[in-house]
Order: structure tokens, then sequence, then C-alpha cells
């Protein structure tokens, strides 16, 4: 999963419940942290089954499907800086 995907929908998801719900959320951490953006994603679904806001839930959707496509994703890779200052350390 791109981490640009997952920030646009979190930037997405974060305009839409400022709008409908008052509710302010943090975009940067929804995009880094999978159990604070799962917490969201329940807010947003909760708030969207109350008003029967289907834009809302499929934000919701959206961001969850990310979630879930990254869960199976392999771990991110390591960037070669530190994999050269972990042999040098080693050697």
């Amino acid at each position: 999963m791109a981490n640009t995907e997952r920030m646009a929908a979190a930037a997405h998801l974060h305009v839409a419940l400022r709008r409908k719900a008052g509710r302010v959320t943090d975009t940067d951490w929804m995009a880094l942290n999978d159990e604070y953006a799962r917490e969201i994603v329940l807010v947003a679904r909760a708030r969207a089954a109350e008003d029967g806001d289907a834009a809302l839930a499929g934000l919701a959707d959206r961001l969850a499907a990310l979630l879930d496509a990254g869960a199976a994703a392999p771990a991110p890779a390591v960037p070669l800086v530190e994999r050269v200052a972990h042999r040098l350390r080693d050697a």
C-alpha cells in the first residue's frame, strides 16, 4: 500500500468527519498508526449509520480496506543507510 493512498484516504475522512460531525482527527497519525486509524473508522461508521450517510461510510470503508491491505503486505524495507550502518557495526 502506498503511504500516499492512505494519507489521501485519511485526509478525506478527516474533512468529512469535521464537516458532518464536528469531529477533529489527526490525519498524519491516522496515516501512520493502524490502531488509531481503525478507531476513527469505527467512529465514522457509527456516525454514518446514525445519519444514514453512505458517502461517509464509503470513506470509512476505503480507509479500512487500505488498512487491511497493509496488514497483508510485507514489512517495509530497511533503508540502505540503516543496512550499511548495521553491517559496519557488526564488522
